[in-house]
Formats: C-alpha cells, structure tokens, sequence
C-alpha cells in the first residue's frame, strides 16, 4: 500500500528537473546594460561598437563588455547603474547624432542556458523600471481633421445630388458654402441640414454673395475629442501589443492626455522610436489645372496645399482628402513586383472603399497622390547638450496615374527601406491615430530605483516561507519536513512557469506568490489533519496515510477551484498589477495541488510505503 509505479514517480522528478532547469536563470545577476540602435537615417556597422567603446574609455566610464545583437543593435554592459547612467550620457553627448540609446537590465547567463532558450522572468517598472511617457493629444487639430471630413462630405453630397456651389473650405474652425444664389442656397441648406443634424448653421447674405456657414455642435465636439483620446489609447495599446511588450499600461490621464508605462521591455530603444514617432498616410489627387510655381511663390489656389515629395520637388495637391489612415483596416509591408521597391498593401473599410472607388472612377488617368505624415522626436546637440524636439514630417512618397478604378485593396510604394515600410505597416495595421500626439514628458526608469522595491520582495517571501517551514517542521514533524520539502518545489516551479511564460513580476505579482505559498501549506494542512483523524479513529498508519490523501482530495480541489474563480475574474476585468497578481495566482493554484497532492504523496510513499509500521511522526 501507498506506493506510486516507477513512471509516475518518473514523471514527477521529471517536472521537478524541468522547473528548477528553467527557474535557475533568475540566479543569475543582471548587468546594468544599454541597448544602441542606429537613428532615423543611419545605421549600425561593424564600426559601432568600437565607437561606443572609445566614447566610453575617453570618458573614464567603466564596462563589462560591447557586443553586437541581432537586429542591427549594439548591447554595452556595466558594473552598476551608476555606470550605466553616466555610460549613457557619454553616448548622448557624442553619438546622439547618428544613435538611440536606452536603458536596460540583461541577465548574465551561461552559454548553455542561452542556448536552450531559458530566460528570467521580466520585472516591472516597479521593480525594473523601464520608461514612462506622458503624451498630449492635439484637441484642435482633431477638430480640424473632423472639419475637414465634413467638408469634404459636404461636396460629395452637394455633387451627388446636383446642387450647384462656387466652392466649399474649412475656414476658421467651420465649413463655408459659397453659393451663386439665394434659391440655390435655400435648397442647399435644407439639403445639409438634413443629412448633417451634428452641425449648427447660418447663412449670410449681401445680395451678391450667399453663404451657409455650419459649425459642430458642442456635443459633436465634446464627442470628437472624446473619440480621438479613446482611439489613441487604443491605437497605442495596439502598437506596443504588436512589439510583444509584456504587460503594458496605457490609460488615460484628465481632459486630453495619456499615460503609458512599458515595463519589462525587451527593446526600449525600439519602443520610444514607436511611441515617438506617428506616421499614417493619406490619398489626394493632383492638382493638374493650378500653377506649381504660383504656389511655391506663395499663391496657393483655396481649394490646393503645397507638399514637397522626399527629392524636395513641389507638388501641388487638392485640398480635399479622398482616404486617411483611420479608414485602413489592415496593411501588411512588402515589395512591389514590378520595380521591387519596398512596398505596403493596404485594406480599406467599407466607407474608405467606397470613397476610393468613386474617386477612381470619376478620374480615370490623372494622377493621384500618397502623402506620408510622421511625428518624431529628434535629439539635437545644444551648447553641447542634448535637447529633444518635436518634428512634423508631411511628404509625398508617390504619384501615379489611375490606370483603373479600385477600391478596397490596393498598394503604395516609394518608400525609403524595407524598415520603414514595415514601421508603416505596423502604424497603419494598429490603426491610426485620431488627432496628433506629442510626447510631453519621457522617464526612463533605471533599474535601480526598483532595486528596494524588489529587496523587500525578496525579503517578503523569504521571511514568510521561513516561518511556514519552521512551523510546519515542529508541528508536524517528519510530515512537516515532507511539507516543507514540496513548498519549496513549488516556488521553484512557480518561478519557472513564469520564466517560461516571460510573464513580468510585479509587487502584486509578488504578493500573489506569498498567498499561494499559505494556500499550498493549507492543502498539507487538510490532509496531514485527516491522517491524524485516521489514527485516532483507531485505522494502521498506512490506511490513515491513504484515507488522509483520498477523503482530503475533494476539500482541496473544491477550494482551490473557487480560487482559481476569482484569480479568472481579476485576469479578465482587472487591468496591469491586477492582471499580474491574478496570473501568479492560477499558476501557483495549479503547481500548489501538483505538489500537494502528487508530490508529498510521492515523497511519503518514499519514506512509509511498503513497511510495516506501528506510528507515524505525524
């Protein structure tokens, strides 16, 4: 009796070897290191890391080593986060020209881990650090864009039902409509109002001039400016999701702001080019019939804005927009097969696609064009100081012919590289962004600002485990020992889950851990409570060992169902902390009821199974 065949007993050390093989990397220190990646416009060579090494030894800095990563990326370690800092600095004061930099934590590991893909868990930004942006979302000019869009609307109704109008302009924050007589003006209104009841109007007229002037309402523009916060937390969400940062934040902050935290992040200098950087496109046409150089000497037709494409040749294009960015449902970067370029596909929704295919039908052989809109910070040198500063970038990357009516899916191409069209990509297939942002305020979190958070952590789960083993070996005895052996199995396969599952450590994470080790202590309890049951109900110490497990099952498995419940409903609705709290809970609830159940039952076996006994150290 209480004895388990040869392969389970396999099976379970076999899980015991996998959890402490893939807890074990979270031994090892991490070097304070900086992450180097070329800037917009430049590259990383075979050169660069002999660069960053004599930048670093003209200045004193001391570190570990310079290596090459993938991905054009040059990795610099040190032997502290105040070197690290000042490494930093060094870099900025002298490369920030040609290189990003960002601060980052890299584990020290041995070959052969690395070579069986076993990495430590990630830690957040309250253990980390990491970076934290503030980001202000241009109201104004998501007013405007919405403007814009209602004037273009207009014209095509205007069009559509043959209503004839001298022009129609977004000008100073409403939509004029210029008609050539009073009765035209009457129909036109009535028209308008009918199709637009968000907008308030007024007419105006002298006798030679008849105006219809409409404006958004308060409550469109109260929804407006709502709209454009909430999809650029969306679009934002979606950009880091799509990099695979682990347990991002991104929430709003008051009237028009936006907060996001990037713990963990395996690519920070990636991640504060994205944020940094916008980028969407739109489609205008030609403005085949206005003079290039009257507008590039100042006269610009109403209905017509100048643009420059990359080689810095003026274009003139209409006003009007046909498609912008958030009527993309998805793009995807590639090549064109005709002249092997670097190309993006781009899906238009429902709406996109229609506009897109009645513009293309009605212009037939004229040229339509791709304008390429990014917002980017760029460092500059300053009295030999770094400042960092915003930059619009509006540029047309192509200009083609309609050949042919199309719609729904279609490509562009003249871009630069292979990178910027799959950035492109990125941006448009996450969706774009309603209004521009800015990034007002940018902290990088050096790891060592967490360095106490993670100390007392530590201390937090040792002490408590401390107490719990020292309970359970005076109380309980050699069970007691058995106890204490299967907790500390299960912290290790708690710890290697998440290493597995590159799942990011925070305080709550910590302390869902700290709970999990009272809730597996409670499953030993239960069953070591029942075998003393057993005993004194007069059963041998091997019937009471085999009841204890059996009739205790059931107690366990009910409770920690109701648990995992719980943990289920914070994952589901909570949002950061909460959903890593939630996540360490259910793994601990899962490996708690492995090494309660199955693993002190194995180890009980080991040492009673098969033996005449007379008592139990129980």
């Amino acid at each position: 009796m209480n004895q388990y065949p040869l392969w389970k007993n396999l099976l379970i050390l076999g899980v015991v070897l996998f959890g402490i093989l893939f807890a074990l990397p979270n031994v090892f220190s991490q070097d304070p290191s900086i992450e180097v990646s070329a800037a917009r416009g430049h590259e990383v060579t075979e050169a660069t890391p002999d660069e960053v090494r004599a930048v670093l030894q003209n200045v004193g800095v001391p570190f570990k080593a310079v290596e090459p990563l993938a991905e054009d990326k040059v990795l610099v370690r040190f032997p502290s986060s105040g070197d690290q800092l000042r490494g930093q600095e060094a870099i900025e004061a002298h490369l920030a020209d040609r290189y990003n930099s960002a601060l980052t934590l890299v584990a020290d590991l041995p070959g052969w881990l690395r070579a069986i893909d076993a990495q430590p868990m990630y830690l957040g930004l309250d253990l980390r650090g990491g970076i934290q942006v503030l980001i202000d979302v241009d109201m104004e000019a998501a007013l405007e864009q919405g403007l814009e869009r209602y004037t273009g609307d207009i014209r095509s109704l205007l069009r559509q039902e043959k209503i004839r109008y001298l022009t129609v302009m977004n000008d100073a924050n409403r939509v004029t409509v210029k008609f050539g007589d009073a009765e035209t003006l009457d129909k036109g209104r009535k028209l308008i109002d009918r199709e637009f009841r968000e907008l308030e109007f007024e007419t105006a007229s002298d006798g030679k001039n008849f105006d219809l002037y409409a404006r958004l309402a308060p409550a469109e523009e109260e929804q407006l400016r709502d709209f454009a916060l909430q999809q650029n937390i969306t679009t934002l969400r979606n950009r880091v999701n799509a990099l695979g940062v682990a347990e991002p934040i991104v929430q709003r902050q008051g009237e028009r702001r936006i907060v996001v935290q990037l713990p963990g992040a395996q690519d920070p200098a990636r991640l504060k080019e994205i944020l940094g950087a916008t980028a969407t496109l739109e489609f205008r046409l030609v403005d085949t019939e206005g003079s290039v150089q009257d507008a590039v000497e100042g006269r610009v037709p109403v209905s017509s804005r100048l643009y420059y494409d990359r080689e810095g040749r003026p274009v003139l294009l209409k006003r009007s927009v046909i498609v912008t960015g958030d009527q993309i449902t998805n793009a995807t970067s590639g090549f064109d097969q005709n002249s092997g370029t670097p190309a993006v596909f781009v899906n238009l929704d429902s709406r996109g696609a229609r506009r897109m295919r009645e513009v293309t039908t009605e212009n037939v052989g004229k040229p339509m064009a791709v304008v390429f809109i990014e917002n980017r910070t760029v460092t500059e040198m300053v009295d030999g100081e770094p400042v960092k500063r915003q930059v619009r970038t509006e540029e047309v990357i192509s200009v083609a012919n309609i050949r042919e009516p199309f719609g729904r899916r279609f490509q562009t191409s003249g871009l630069d590289s292979s990178e910027e069209a799959h950035n492109l990509a990125l941006f448009l297939r996450a969706g774009a962004l309603a209004a521009p942002i800015q990034i007002v305020e940018e902290r990088t979190i050096g790891p060592s600002l967490g360095q106490e958070n993670i100390d007392q952590g530590v201390k937090s789960v040792v002490y408590g485990l401390a107490a719990v083993l020292i309970f359970m070996g005076l109380y309980y005895r050699i069970f007691g020992l058995v106890a204490d052996l299967v907790l500390l199995t299960n912290l290790v396969l708690i710890v290697a889950i998440l290493s597995l599952l590159q799942a990011t450590l925070t305080l709550p994470g910590i302390a869902g851990i700290v709970l999990t080790m009272g809730m597996a202590v409670d499953a030993n309890v239960l069953i070591f409570e029942r075998i003393r049951e057993e005993l004194r109900n007069g059963s041998s110490p091997q019937a009471s060992i085999n009841a204890g497990y059996g009739k205790a099952l059931s107690t366990i498995v009910d409770a920690n169902i109701t648990t995992l419940i719980a943990a289920v409903i914070l994952f589901s609705f909570g949002t950061g902390p909460v959903k890593g709290f939630a996540v360490t809970l259910s793994v601990g609830i899962f490996t708690s009821m492995f090494t309660a159940i199955l693993g002190s039952r194995a180890v009980v076996n080991l040492i009673y199974g098969g033996r005449r006994l007379s008592k139990l150290a129980i």
